[in-house]
């Protein structure tokens, strides 16, 4: 399950990030773009159930939520980790035609979005803002 490539043996990631969505090779995409800056995937989910599952376990710094997946939506999904973890760090990946989910997801607490296909260069403002929005680097 876990992508931890590139992170060598002793080295601290910056960040830890769950990535939610119903499709591998949007997962794998994702996981590079962490790899990027520094961060590492420690959990991947394919329903909305998992990931708040995932999420629960895990407690990463950040949460790359799928708006459409099986199982539970992934705004559903946002809404069950805000109420267990109000500081959660979320990005909704979406295409178009979801604004207005995408505009209940931050009602709810999610704190960007991100278009598919993902371009590097946006995704990475997008990720690094949120990173710092709530203390990301945080120690311990």
């Amino acid at each position: 399950m876990g992508t931890t490539e590139g992170n060598t043996a002793g080295a601290r990631p910056a960040f830890r990030a769950l990535v939610a969505d119903d499709s591998e090779f949007a997962r794998r995409n994702a996981g590079k773009l962490i790899a990027s800056l520094g961060g590492v995937v420690v959990g991947e989910a394919a329903t909305g159930k998992q990931a708040v599952e995932r999420y629960r376990t895990l407690r990463p710094d950040l949460v790359l939520m799928d708006i459409t997946m099986p199982e539970m939506l992934g705004v559903e999904a946002v809404e069950a980790i805000m109420r267990e973890d109000p500081a959660a760090r979320i990005v909704m990946v979406t295409s178009v035609g979801h604004q207005e989910v995408v505009r209940r997801a931050l009602g709810l607490g999610a704190l960007h979005f991100l278009m598919k296909p993902l371009r590097l260069d946006e995704a990475v403002e997008v990720l690094r803002f949120v990173l710092d929005a709530r203390g990301a680097g945080h120690a311990g």
